[in-house]
This record gives C-alpha cells, sequence and structure tokens, in this order.
C-alpha cells in the first residue's frame, strides 16, 4: 500500500490553480489525432481549448476529476477531465461563480438566462 500512495503523490501536479463548482474555467487539453492507414498512419498532436462551468469536482489526490459543461450550437457538452493529467496543458479560471452547491447537476435542466451562474462580489 505504501508503494501506490507514494507513487501517486509523485503524479501529482503542483501548478494547478484553485477552482470549484460554479467557476468558468478555459482547459487547454492535447489531442492526439491518427492520420492514414496502415504504413502511412501517423499520429498528429494538436491542443483544443474547452471553456465552460465547473459542474463537479470529484474524489482526491492523483483520481480527483472535474466535470465542465459548455453549450456548443444550442447543445450542452460536459466532459469529465482528470485533474492531474499529462494530456491537460493549462487550467485558467475565466470568473468565480456565486453557488451554494458542490454539484450543479439542475443546471443541465436550465434554459437560456435561467442556466446562468452569479459572479462572486469583490468585497
Amino acid at each position: 500500500m505504501k508503494e501506490i500512495e507514494t507513487f501517486e503523490r509523485s503524479q501529482i501536479r503542483d501548478e494547478i490553480p484553485q477552482f470549484a463548482p460554479g467557476d468558468t474555467v478555459k482547459v487547454t487539453v492535447e489531442v492526439s489525432e491518427a492520420m492514414g492507414t496502415g504504413e502511412k498512419r501517423t499520429v498528429r498532436k494538436r491542443t483544443q481549448v474547452f471553456q465552460g462551468l465547473v459542474i463537479r469536482r470529484h474524489g482526491s489526490g492523483a483520481r480527483e476529476t472535474f466535470t465542465v459543461r459548455k453549450m456548443s450550437f444550442g447543445v450542452g457538452v460536459e466532459r469529465t477531465f482528470p485533474v492531474h493529467s499529462p494530456t491537460i496543458k493549462e487550467i485558467t479560471v475565466v470568473s468565480e461563480g456565486d453557488v451554494r452547491r458542490a454539484k450543479l447537476y439542475y443546471i443541465r435542466d436550465k434554459v437560456g438566462k435561467a442556466a446562468r451562474v452569479k459572479k462572486k462580489k469583490l468585497s
């Protein structure tokens, strides 16, 4: 058990910013795409930005994940990311939200202005 805990501690990244459910974040992810078939098969890597509302944080340590929801052409898209994954290049907090819940699953049922989260006031 001790070896597993030591290994997991070595996988944890330090440069992750503080964010919570209700915050709007911009996640920069490295995506690998396979091009071609057979011998001509190549792997192309590119960066992709996914910006949306954090609706959940789950787990702890190296296994911690967070789910981000955005609207894309009128359709809700959710994506779950491991916090300490090497494919995540950067997490940027765009704005902080003022919410009273740890899990914002109720946002899935809201449409339009009702789906917005209030911004946290600086005081």
